[in-house]
Order: C-alpha cells, then structure tokens, then sequence
C-alpha cells in the first residue's frame, strides 16, 4: 500500500441520497494534496470521484493515483472507512 496522510474525513447518510462521504488526504511523493468524494446507496457498492484538494497538480499523478485505487482493494476500503468513522446522520 502507498502511504497517506489522511487530513480531514466526512460522511452522511440520509433515505433520500444514501452515504455521501469525503476524504482528504496527502500522498507520499506527491506534491499536490487530494480529495476522494465517495458515494453509495445502500453502503456496499461505492462510486468515487478523485480530485486535487486545493489546486491542480501533475495530472500523472492523479492518473497514477487513480489507478492504484482501482488495483488496490484495501487502499480504496480504508478510504471508505475512514469517512464512515465520521457519519452523521441526518433526519430521516
């Protein structure tokens, strides 16, 4: 697994939009800090969306990060279960 830092993490859960979480997070040897936006409706099968947490960096990067999560099962598991550590509910 890669190194990070996780910075900050977040997540919701409501009837209507499922979990709706985010993690923040540095890479080792990357320059740029990112931000994985996660999403699932039941909490089994997760969508994400990789960004650059404050500004645009290399895009290789990102595109190799993105990678390593599509490869990387528990790299992509401890993301979504740092932001579950944070769930909110909302009223339902």
């Amino acid at each position: 697994m890669i190194n990070i830092r996780v910075i900050d993490a977040a997540m919701t859960y409501s009837k209507e939009d499922g979990y709706v979480g985010k993690v923040q997070f540095g890479v080792e040897g990357h320059k740029n800090e990112y931000e994985i936006a996660l999403h699932s409706k039941k909490g089994n099968e997760w969508g994400y969306g990789l960004f650059f947490l404050h500004e645009s960096g290399k895009e290789e990067e990102l595109l190799a990060l993105e990678d390593v999560l599509e490869e990387d099962d528990d790299l992509f598991d401890f993301l979504v279960e740092t932001a579950q550590e944070k769930l909110e509910r909302t009223a339902e």
